[in-house]
């Protein structure tokens, strides 16, 4: 019965972890992006973030993984998640602090403060749930129903906590239970049995837990603990290690910085303890530890284990390099998106956003340099557009992938909506990239062919191209900069770039007509008209759903082009203004 009970407590506080931790990352999904978006080679700001999104989430190992799937994506620079690394691991000791209130007013307690029982989590725990359910059944999608989340799986967390406590407490006089704790008076057994735990748990917070519980039995010892909790910390590295096995060399060095943090400290700190202990005699090491005790030690080991080793931030990096060396000649495919950000979906949203931020420049720079081939055609530049096309057609099915598998994670509104606008956007982005090599292409048949335009159709074209490159740049701002007065100026030149196409192929004709062109001549430039205006039809789509999602939270685009351009007084406005900038 006993051990079913421990179980069953077990399984609650594992549960209340997870979903409290879930809601966490949820809720502080903007504020984690800001943090991140401030992310420095400063290892102090970088062990303040660690701390400070560890506390936030209350799981070292989720930071940790993070980190790994940030330095794999090449997010973070290997140095810069030294210091985050060693936050990640002091900020963890603030769950401890929070599983320790169910010793409130426990046996021990000094009578003139008994009162403080009151504060017990038994006695506040029931409305704190209420609060929980109301929120989570009456509030609509957003914070609230998130804080919701919080309070329940805070409540469930404490009541399995206190589970486990009751179903041991009857131990502390049973001779069998006793002497199994005898067993591992060896420091380096007790080590053991905290690293073992914490692999099965896969969470040291909540192997801690496990170990406050015990501590109600009155059989436990400073003395004891301390090396159980040492090999706990060691333990937690073990899903940073597996999570690191399909990274590349740096994501794996960044999951061995976690390790060798937690084995250096652990020998460091143990090691000064049981030489001093040797000479000094503590005599506090055999007394009977509580749930304050645990967490305190474990908050101190945290502690010391950051101060000796934050001097040597350096070296740490370098050992991991040594642990994980380079292979010479070998160079390592690019990671562009990291699925470990998967189980942080906020920061796996920024970072989709940042690789889509990429995808833009790469498809303009394409269309930009294929613009300039036929003012001064070179090979090598015709050669790079090419790549650039491969290389954003990489990029599409990355973040089209990563998109579809980060859509069905538990998002708030916000990010849904940028999901929506991104793997709307990313298709017209590739599309322009495609559209730079069919022009480039056209640049080479009139190289090879030896074509040349009239002077009238050169000059055309020249107006033409520099309406195609200010219309580029203003969707690429647009998007890049989610601005949407820049966005609103793109749509009135897509209209004035398609009154050009018309123009210009009727000046076609009428030099056809008059014998000052060929039929060979109409080919490539239709074959260019249409292309630039195509590039301007994927432009209006960039610049239109940056304004339907940003203003209008959806994306209706046949209802915006008509409203836009019957309704808006701004649109004709600007039409006028490129008509006579862009005259022919």
């Amino acid at each position: 019965m006993v051990v079913l009970q421990l179980i069953c407590g077990l399984a609650l506080f594992l549960y209340g972890m997870e979903v409290m931790g879930d809601a966490l990352k949820k809720s502080a999904g903007s504020g984690l992006k800001t943090m991140l978006g401030k992310m420095t080679s400063n290892p102090f700001k970088g062990f303040l973030l660690g701390l400070i999104v560890t506390a936030v989430i209350q799981s070292s190992s989720a930071t940790t993984v993070m980190v790994v799937g940030f330095v794999n994506s090449g997010t973070m620079t290997l140095l810069q998640s030294v210091g985050v690394i060693m936050g990640a691991n002091l900020g963890t000791a603030v769950t401890s602090w929070l599983t320790a209130l169910s010793g409130l007013g426990g046996e021990g307690a000094v009578d003139a403060v008994g009162y403080i029982k009151y504060l017990k989590p038994d006695t506040w725990m029931p409305i704190l749930a209420l609060i929980g359910i109301a929120l989570l059944m009456f509030a609509k999608r957003g914070k609230k129903k998130d804080i919701g989340v919080i309070l329940l799986g805070f409540a469930v967390l404490m009541v399995g906590m206190e589970y486990m406590s009751d179903s041991v407490s009857g131990l502390s006089d049973n001779e069998a239970f006793r002497s199994i704790l005898q067993q591992f008076s060896n420091p380096f057994l007790c080590m053991l049995a905290g690293l073992l735990l914490t692999v099965v748990v896969q969470s040291s917070s909540a192997s801690i837990g496990i170990l406050q519980s015990l501590t109600v039995t009155g059989a436990i010892t400073y003395g004891a603990a301390l090396p159980i909790i040492v090999g706990q910390n060691i333990g937690t590295c073990v899903t940073a290690i597996l999570s690191s096995l399909g990274a590349n060399r740096n994501g794996k060095r960044a999951a061995l910085i976690h390790l060798y943090f937690n084995i250096i400290g652990a020998a460091v700190v143990l090691g000064a303890f049981y030489i001093i202990d040797a000479f000094v005699d503590f005599a506090f090491t055999a007394n009977t530890i509580n749930m304050w005790g645990v967490a305190g030690v474990h908050t101190i080991f945290k502690i010391l284990s950051v101060i000796i080793i934050a001097p040597f931030y350096r070296q740490l990096e370098k050992l991991a390099h040594i642990s994980v060396r380079d292979k010479a000649g070998e160079i390592e495919k690019e990671n562009l998106l990291d699925e470990r950000l998967l189980e942080t979906p906020a920061i796996a949203v920024t970072r989709a956003a940042e690789v889509a931020v990429e995808m833009a420049e790469i498809s303009t720079k394409a269309l930009k340099d294929s613009l300039s081939l036929f003012n001064n055609y070179d090979q090598k530049r015709a050669d790079s557009v090419r790549d650039l096309e491969n290389k954003a057609d990489t990029y599409e099915d990355a973040l089209g992938t990563y998109l579809v598998k980060l859509s069905a994670c538990d998002l708030d509104d916000r990010d849904s909506k940028q999901i929506t606008k991104l793997l709307h956007i990313i298709g017209d982005f590739e599309r322009i990239s495609d559209h730079a090599v069919n022009i480039t292409e056209s640049a080479e048949e009139m190289k090879d062919k030896k074509i040349k335009f009239s002077e009238d159709a050169q000059r055309e074209l020249s107006v033409m191209r520099l309406a195609i490159d200010d219309i580029l740049t203003a969707t690429r701002d647009a998007f890049v900069n989610n601005d949407v007065k820049k966005a609103a100026e793109v749509e009135p030149l897509e209209q004035v770039v398609d009154d050009m196409r018309d123009q210009i192929k009727l000046n076609h004709i009428i030099r056809l007509q008059k014998s000052e062109c060929t039929i060979e001549h109409g080919f490539v430039l239709s074959d260019l008209l249409t292309n630039f205006e195509r590039v301007s039809d994927h432009c209006s789509n960039i610049a239109g759903c940056v304004i339907e999602i940003s203003e209008f939270d959806a994306l209706d685009m046949h209802k915006y082009l008509a409203d836009v351009r019957e309704g808006s007084a701004g649109y004709e406005e600007k039409y006028n203004e490129y008509k006579r900038k862009y005259n022919i």
